[in-house]
């Protein structure tokens, strides 16, 4: 059997638990018509990769890799309907890029951008990821995480420089991390493109997590000064807006 017809047909007997909590070995191959020794193949394959197990009654169900996932898809998209109106507004507001990240292991990933008044494209895109230490919209996230898990990530990771102004030292990183704390958002200049400046603010849950950040960004000449100032106040209050829809009570 090929791998596509391997992959598909491992599909179809996944789909089967649409309509079924709970299948035998038997009732998969007759509901899916696969012949057994292929059903027990992939099915073998399927436990192993944990997207089925199988209890001790003899019956398969969905494995906890789909919690997982599910429970990452739906924050993806829950917080993308929240706060694409308040990107916008912003968007609208500052005429600079509007992103937002979402925290995915050590990395952040690119969830949203708004960026139709801005005439320079900057390095970010929906999808691409950065590391929790470069970048704004990334290090903000990484500074209101618990004080352990900061200090975990920063002793075990090793600082690669990803554009001129990258933080290669674990000092460095450290200082910008409290500074974030206490200002309430970061400041970032050519750490992921050269020549471009981004301010981000962190967006907290119900459950008073760090989740994600938004940032504004653009062209590092225009982030200077009293704009920097503005700027942040303008991110903070976004960030603040989205937290609150997603149920976070500042305390």
């Amino acid at each position: 059997m090929s791998r596509n017809k391997t992959v598909l047909r491992s599909m179809d007997i996944l789909k089967l638990f649409e309509d079924h909590d709970a299948l035998t070995f038997q009732e998969i191959i007759d509901l899916s018509n696969i012949p057994k020794t292929s059903v027990y193949r992939m099915l073998q394959s399927l436990e192993e990769m944990e997207f089925l197990e199988k209890g001790d009654d003899a019956k398969y169900r969905l494995g906890l890799i789909f919690l997982r996932f599910g429970s990452l898809v739906s924050a993806r998209l829950d917080i993308r309907n929240i706060a694409y109106p308040i990107m916008n507004a912003l968007h609208e507001d500052v005429e600079e890029a509007i992103n937002l990240t979402l925290k995915q292991g050590d990395s952040t990933v690119y969830i949203e951008k708004i960026d139709t008044k801005q005439k320079v494209r900057l390095f970010t895109a929906i999808g691409r990821t950065s590391p929790l230490y470069a970048g704004a919209c990334s290090r903000i996230i990484l500074s209101f995480l618990p004080e352990d898990e900061v200090q975990a990530y920063v002793s075990k990771i090793d600082l690669q420089q990803l554009a001129p102004g990258t933080i290669t030292d674990k000092q460095k990183l450290r200082s910008s991390i409290e500074q974030a704390q206490k200002d309430g958002y970061t400041l970032s200049t050519s750490e992921l493109e050269s020549h471009t400046s981004s301010i981000a603010a962190p967006i907290f849950n119900h459950e008073g997590h760090v989740i994600a950040g938004i940032s504004i960004a653009g062209i590092e000449a225009n982030y200077r000064g009293e704009t920097v100032n503005v700027f942040a106040k303008k991110v903070i209050q976004a960030a603040d807006e989205i937290s609150k829809k997603l149920g976070y009570i500042q305390k």
